[in-house]
């Protein structure tokens, strides 16, 4: 099942690139173990797809993750080592090429002939940026500058979207390992029923909220507040490194006062100075509203998952929707 010869038909610069990571062997998840040679090797790019696959493979392949825990998704460079990774591998998972723009360059510097390239989000509609922004406030944040209008990533948010993923990524290691295709296809299955039972609970928490909306650091619940007819009102955009402008800033401040908004949501990941700087203005309580893009080894050791993190969202989410 492993690929015992793999080279890089590249430029020189990715054949340096490969030359670099050669001599490190893969390694499994992220405590360094050596990947079992007799099993399925995964890599994926950030927890959601990790852990998607976690679901599907079981024990059935080693699955590592390139982004470490812990760690903003939005920033993240692959080294030398992850290239020389991807290579070796006999499935490689991403969300998107809108989430992990790097990818493109990555696999067309690689010889993909033997590696399974799976796009998780591969059939499914991406919403706009605008759509992440709120678009009914009294201030209008599309006429101020540095708002994007770019593809809206955050999929994996959705717990009916996050189905369709774990087909694609299930599809995926059926084509690398046709073998074990009932496995899997029962494993994706059972997940999918899982996440279907997370969609209820969503689905019956905000059915009669009279009051929707709720104030986010980060543009990245806009797919989850599409399913549950929610509405978002983000204080940056899509880019964890956009910063809003005073302008903006003071205009979120008074709608903050006008809505009488009681929680202001940042993520776990990310700097919640912007957020803290709104609710000493505003006298508002902070809350974490966890874009789930890498859940720290700590939180994984409390048994902390994807699905987990969810219905923690969901109870936080409570906070502000009634």
């Amino acid at each position: 099942m492993r690929k015992l010869h793999k080279w890089l038909s590249i430029s020189a610069v990715s054949g340096l690139v490969f030359f670099l990571a050669a001599c490190t062997a893969p390694t499994t998840e992220e405590s360094g173990a050596p990947a079992e040679e007799d099993k399925l090797q995964v890599v994926t790019t950030f927890y959601p797809m990790y852990d998607f696959t976690k679901q599907v493979a079981l024990d059935n392949a080693d699955v590592s993750i390139l982004v470490p825990s812990g760690t903003d998704t939005h920033g993240f460079e692959p080294s030398a080592k992850d290239v020389a990774q991807i290579q070796e591998a006999d499935v490689f998972v991403y969300n998107s090429e809108e989430m992990e723009t790097w990818v493109p360059s990555i696999l067309e510097s690689i010889d993909t002939t033997d590696v399974v390239i799976v796009n998780a989000s591969e059939g499914i509609e991406l919403l706009e940026g605008s759509h992440a922004e709120e678009e009914e406030q009294d201030h209008d944040h599309e006429a101020e500058e540095g708002h994007s209008h770019e593809v809206d990533p955050h999929i994996w948010l959705d717990p009916v979207l996050a189905q369709e993923e774990v087909t694609n990524i299930k599809e995926g290691l059926i084509e690398a390992d046709s073998e074990n295709e009932a496995l899997y296809e029962e494993n994706a299955t059972a997940f999918q029923t899982e996440l279907q039972q997370l969609d209820e609970e969503y689905a019956a928490a905000f059915e009669t909220a009279e009051n929707p909306t709720f104030v986010t650091q980060h543009a990245a619940f806009a797919y989850l507040a599409d399913r549950y007819d929610l509405h978002q009102v983000a204080i940056s955009g899509l880019s964890t490194d956009a910063e809003p402008s005073p302008s903006e800033l003071t205009e979120m401040s008074n709608f903050i006062n006008t809505q009488n908004v009681e929680y202001i949501y940042f993520g776990k990941t990310t700097s919640s100075a912007i957020s803290e700087t709104l609710a000493n203005e505003t006298n508002t309580q902070l809350a974490v509203l966890d874009p789930i893009e890498g859940v720290t080894e700590a939180d994984q050791e409390a048994g902390v998952d994807y699905l987990q993190a969810m219905r923690n969202n969901l109870e936080a989410l409570k906070l502000s929707i009634q």
